[in-house]
């Protein structure tokens, strides 16, 4: 018997499950009265799942699965602590590459925002008789789902439609590029900049060209680990708050990526982790970790827009039930000088439109009509 009160946290091989890793491996767990179990899962399937069934007492998570598990009745999930902001990206094969940079004349000095030299390429393949084109994420209910199809769709592409869209494991992806399974894929770090170091993809835009300080990942726990064991949900996330400060630190760069190098972690190579973590990805500053209910609205608008939720859901009374920023400022403020306590209440001074990379603003208070602004979309009736 250790004395520690026992933890088990999951997570997917990706550089966003750094505060968790760094956790471990500092020891803030232990310090925090924790004794952690971090286990690697193969999907994000497995891990709704284990997390809704309480199999797993928390993990690293994809964001709208929190919302869409609650929202089903799967299990209720708390998502009280983000992990990052940005770190995916969309990656196409080097064929298609070159098919779009013939199209749209560029050598990729200076790729292409938007999708609209895709969508001439699509309409050339259809016109010569070749069957659609096939784009991969990593779950329906993902940051890297929303972003593709949203990509996709501004530029013309209709992505039930004109392409083929698969589900496929993060760690899976670049190998299935390379074996011509598929022509494209969402997905977050590392795995868009091992595909360009291994000469297999090339990264045409990325989380933060899409939606700069967009969100991703979440800490997502059960409700009943809230409701029965607070202490111990309060002491996880202030062990992952001082994970994800020092993960942010650029003098301990050097340091995480030898740890999520490590085959038990993510285990991609040390350079493209390297570039992984360049400029894009952010763990904690400027309270990154906030859960913010307007990334939330956010979600469940593109849950609308492509038909996953109905537009009679309580979206508000959702949001509300998963996305719990006041378990965050517990845990932050009782942490000291780790945040700036008025960066604890950036959520307070109300919802602000979010513009992404086509200028389209998001006005969290008029959640349907814009899911119902769009010109492609599956909204159901």
């Amino acid at each position: 018997m250790s004395g520690l009160s026992d933890l088990r946290l999951g997570f997917i091989p990706l550089t966003d499950c750094a505060p968790l890793a760094v956790a471990h491996a500092l020891g803030f767990f232990e310090e925090e009265g924790l004794n952690v179990t971090l286990e690697r899962e193969a999907s994000w399937a497995t891990i709704r799942d284990k997390v809704a069934v309480g199999a797993l007492d928390g993990a690293h998570m994809l964001a709208p699965m929190a919302l869409a598990a609650t929202a089903s009745g799967e299990g209720e999930i708390l998502a009280p602590m983000a992990l990052n902001q940005n770190g995916s990206a969309v990656t196409v094969s080097t064929a298609l590459a070159d098919e779009i940079g013939a199209v749209a004349l560029t050598d990729f000095s200076a790729p292409p925002v938007t999708a609209v030299a895709l969508a001439k390429v699509v309409a050339a393949r259809r016109a010569r008789g070749q069957g659609p084109l096939t784009f991969a994420v990593v779950f329906p209910h993902s940051m890297h789902n929303y972003l593709l199809r949203y990509w996709l769709a501004q530029g013309g592409v209709d992505p039930d439609g004109d392409v083929r869209l698969v589900v496929i494991p993060p760690p899976r992806m670049v190998e299935r590029m390379r074996a011509g399974e598929i022509d494209g894929f969402c997905v977050g770090a590392p795995w868009n900049a091992v595909a360009e170091a291994d000469g297999v993809g090339r990264i045409l835009v990325a989380a933060s060209q899409f939606w700069p300080g967009g969100p991703d990942k979440v800490l997502g726990v059960p409700a009943a680990l809230a409701e029965r064991r607070p202490d111990e949900l309060r002491a996880c996330l202030r062990a992952v708050m001082r994970g994800a400060a020092w993960a942010d630190a650029h003098e301990n760069r050097e340091t995480l990526v030898e740890l999520l190098a490590r085959p038990d972690r993510v285990g991609a190579s040390p350079a493209a982790i390297t570039r992984a973590l360049g400029g894009e990805i952010v763990f904690h500053r400027d309270a990154a970790g906030l859960p913010r209910r307007e990334h939330g609205l956010w979600f469940l608008s593109q849950m609308i827009r492509w038909g996953q939720i109905g537009p009679g859901q309580d979206l508000q009374a959702l949001v509300d039930q998963v996305y719990r920023p006041d378990l965050y400022r517990d845990a932050a403020l009782s942490l000291g000088p780790i945040l700036e306590p008025a960066l604890a209440f950036a959520d307070a001074a109300g919802p602000v439109e979010a513009r992404l990379f086509d200028g389209r603003a998001f006005d969290p208070k008029a959640v349907g009509d814009y899911a119902a602004g769009f010109a492609i979309g599956r909204s159901l009736a």
